[in-house]
């Protein structure tokens, strides 16, 4: 059976930059990170951009000093979903452990993530931070188990790489799916067969139809690519994500209802959204 108690959240929905404006308060304006929480409270985390600095501010309260155990997964590296690491407060506690993963081959996951907290970027090292650390990099056609979860990443058409994850928990599937673009037969059909009967997509859809033109290999999709992946894959739930740091709470509306017009069950995500499995 699915796990009824499972639930996700989103802590930052913005693709590319963060948007601290009064015109994205509906939305939110903080870049990728969502949380799943399983039943047995296993913390997973899909990217760390900058919505992961209330994540930790959230996980540190709830804690009240006791330990705390959470897994990050990234999707790649470009700024806008690693930008948040050095403010996720639970890297800081000596009895807390962080464990980073990745589904993409190449430069070593460790290596890469101290670039950005390396002098003069940042005034602590990475390596001198106090949380036990781990990294892992995930073998192509292998999965990884957290607690109840089982995560399955799978590659993605984006510029420099980028990892889908597919996530099982019981009965209940979730995919996180941004940073891709359309238009590759094999990349769209990877997704594809990673999305079949998800019960929730989160899936890119930074562009409008029009606004893809002018934007072809920039590593993004259109929130009607997102419903033909949702209509083809069998997706019970759609939720559009990585939102155009251009697109204020009016134009994410009108997204959001042109989407449902083709998909009943389409939503474009916002910052504090939660979902039950």
């Amino acid at each position: 059976m699915a796990d009824a108690s499972a639930r996700l959240r989103f802590w930052g929905v913005r693709g590319s930059t963060p948007t601290p404006t009064i015109e994205n308060l509906t939305f939110g304006g903080n870049t990728p990170c969502v949380e799943i929480r399983t039943a047995d409270n296993q913390v997973i985390i899909f990217d760390a951009g900058s919505g992961i600095r209330n994540l930790g501010q959230s996980l540190m309260k709830e804690a009240g000093g006791q330990n705390i155990d959470a897994s990050i997964f990234l999707t790649h590296f470009h700024w806008d979903h690693i930008q948040g690491i050095p403010f996720f407060a639970p890297i800081y506690g000596p009895k807390n452990k962080v464990s980073f993963y990745s589904g993409i081959q190449g430069r070593p996951l460790q290596e890469t993530l101290e670039g950005q907290m390396a002098k003069p970027y940042f005034p602590v090292n990475f390596d001198q931070v106090a949380a036990q650390r781990s990294f892992h990099l995930i073998p192509r056609q292998e999965s990884v188990k957290v607690g109840s979860a089982t995560i399955i990443p799978f590659e993605m058409n984006h510029p420099q790489g980028a990892a889908g994850y597919r996530v099982e928990i019981g009965d209940a599937v979730i995919v996180y799916a941004t940073d891709y673009e359309h238009g590759d037969p094999e990349h769209d059909k990877t997704l594809r067969k990673y999305a079949e009967k998800a019960d929730i997509l989160i899936c890119d859809a930074q562009y409008t139809p029009a606004e893809y033109e002018s934007h072809r290999g920039w590593g993004h999709s259109t929130w009607l690519n997102a419903v033909h992946v949702a209509k083809d894959a069998g997706a019970r739930r759609l939720f559009l994500f990585h939102h155009d740091p251009t697109h204020d709470d009016q134009s994410m509306m009108r997204i959001a209802e042109d989407a449902r017009m083709h998909f009943e069950n389409a939503i474009a995500a916002w910052e504090g959204f939660v979902a039950v499995l």
